[in-house]
């Protein structure tokens, strides 16, 4: 597991009205958001048609709701809770004395091989 550092201070992070930011890990973008005195990371689009997740918002159960069609994943596993089937990528998040930082898993075997 590699851990990237994506901010120096979680108040550096716009959280907007939706407590949703965009943060960048290892070049792309990724969503960090707050709930219930958490910190969670997952993807930036939603796997269904690519809807930008920092447009959406997490609704009261802890669901963060996709802007374009109201799908929705559970913040703590990426579960796809409305039904459809997907699955939304997501990292643990830690908040250290010197930053936050977001895990990145690196596997091992022969499709690893070739990253």
């Amino acid at each position: 597991m590699i851990w990237h550092k994506i901010a120096d201070f979680l108040n550096e992070l716009d959280f907007s009205g939706n407590n949703i930011a965009v943060a960048e890990m290892n070049g792309r973008k990724i969503c960090i958001a707050k709930f219930k005195e958490r910190v969670f990371a997952f993807a930036y689009k939603c796997p269904h048609a690519g809807g930008i997740l920092a447009e959406g918002y997490i609704d009261v159960l802890g669901n963060i709701v996709c802007p374009l069609h109201r799908y929705k994943y559970d913040i703590k596993n990426g579960r796809n809770i409305s039904g459809e089937g997907y699955y939304l990528k997501h990292w643990a998040v830690e908040i250290r004395e010197d930053g936050v930082f977001v895990a990145e898993e690196t596997g091992s075997g022969f499709f690893n091989f070739f990253r």
